[in-house]
């Protein structure tokens, strides 16, 4: 009798807990050093994505999105831990260098690499969370953190420092340069073994070196009179049929129904007419030139496709996004919203971030590379310089009526200054910690 009534129980216990469907695949596209305008769907007038265009059309887009840090290391971090910088703790590219000596040669600038590396180890990844529930993971392209193990991957393509060109990618660079045999065969090995699959798809595209096709740069040297700036165009092209090679063989495999694909940029880039190399207020910048960038969540059958124009998103969202969709919980401390769910939207009126330097100060102190933090809540922006700044003018603008940030409100907006001041210090103020 006991038995039964135990039975009994555990029944009702197990009929009581949330079910899931089987979760989907995901695969995380990631541009690295593209304007938020540099695309034909965002309106620019010369570069041709048409592949980018047709998953914004078929996505939830977002074309005010954002990346708290406008820099590579950092902000790859954040998307794939759903941490801010300043938490995480990658901060910048590079730990400073030590005495003027180069790396390889330098104990103590290899010693202070390593421990910046090993902050990927403390926290919990992507992959890491999806692995427990079953998913096999795969790393291509950009990516910081020693061997793609360290992230949690179950596969890759980077060997990761102090191997010869472990930077910052290895072998992971070439990806999309020289195809993408790597990614589609492990897609297609996890669909035979009836695994779900996490896809870290961040090429070294647009980035320098801008070495497009000829093809490519033919077709934009007409266009303009720099040829920095066409090689640069062409790149941006490049890179789309990149994104239409990957998302035309998740539809010939038939898994289309079954993937949720995500798109992003790490920063963005504003090319000098002279060279191959970034302005001012682009990368590494708190501009809209450096932080700015579309977001997408693709998911066929399950996801309504939609322009937003108007919602404030940012990278930190993809990881509670990704959870979400996938059935984990999704960590209360973790500061991002799941992009699907239209309440959580709705509700948020800021976002955040920060601006470090490129090669970090002290590996466990964020606070000694902060340069600037900033805020948008509506359509009010605010900069605020900080302990590395290059000025100490605080920055207000009105992005409605002035989206290139062309016009400076501080003064005019004292009030508002001050209540976003309060809020950023409420977010994070590095001098009480």
């Amino acid at each position: 009798m006991r038995w039964g009534v135990l039975v009994c129980v555990l029944q009702l216990f197990w009929m009581s807990q949330p079910t899931f469907a089987k979760p989907p695949n995901v695969i995380l596209i990631i541009s690295d050093d593209q304007a938020w305008t540099d695309y034909s769907f965002m309106g620019h007038g010369h570069i041709q994505t048409p592949n980018i265009d047709q998953l914004a059309k078929d996505s939830l887009t977002f074309t005010r999105g954002y990346v708290p840090s406008s820099l590579c290391r950092p902000s790859l971090a954040t998307m794939i831990t759903g941490l801010y910088p300043h938490q995480h703790k990658i901060v910048g590219n590079d730990p400073a260098v030590v005495d003027r000596v180069p790396g390889r040669n330098n104990p103590q600038y290899n010693q202070r690499r390593e421990q910046l590396i090993s902050h990927i180890d403390s926290v919990k990844t992507l992959p890491k969370w999806l692995g427990e529930i079953g998913f096999v993971s795969h790393q291509s392209g950009k990516w910081w953190e020693g061997n793609f193990s360290r992230g949690g991957f179950s596969a890759g393509m980077t060997r990761g420092f102090p191997q010869p060109g472990g930077r910052h990618g290895d072998d992971g660079l070439t990806i999309g340069r020289q195809g993408l045999a790597p990614v589609t065969n492990f897609m297609d090995q996890a669909v035979a073994e009836h695994k779900p699959f996490f896809v870290w798809y961040a090429p070294f595209l647009p980035h320098t070196p801008h070495n497009p096709p000829e093809r490519l740069l033919q077709k934009y040297k007409s266009k303009v009179d720099s040829l920095p700036i066409a090689k640069y165009w062409a790149m941006c092209e490049w890179f789309d049929e990149t994104v239409g090679q990957l998302l035309d063989h998740v539809d010939k495999q038939g898994i289309a129904e079954e993937t949720l694909v995500l798109y992003v940029t790490d920063n963005g880039w504003i090319n000098l007419p002279d060279k191959s190399a970034y302005a001012p207020r682009s990368k590494r910048s708190p501009n809209e030139g450096g932080i700015r960038t579309p977001v997408m969540v693709r998911w066929p059958k399950t996801v309504q496709p939609k322009m937003d124009s108007q919602t404030l998103v940012s990278s930190i969202d993809l990881v509670p996004t990704i959870l979400t969709a996938c059935g984990v919980d999704v960590p209360a401390d973790l500061p991002g919203i799941n992009l699907l769910d239209p309440k959580a939207l709705k509700e948020r009126d800021s976002l955040y971030g920060e601006i470090l330097e490129h090669d970090v100060v002290d590996v466990d102190d964020p606070a000694k590379s902060l340069k600037y933090r900033w805020v948008i809540q509506d359509n009010w922006k605010l900069i605020q310089p900080d302990l590395l700044a290059d000025s100490n003018q605080v920055e207000m603008y009105d992005l409605a009526n002035d989206p290139h940030e062309n016009s400076n409100l501080a003064n005019a907006e004292r009030g508002r200054v001050a209540e976003l001041q309060a809020s950023l210090n409420a977010w994070w103020a590095p001098n009480k910690e």
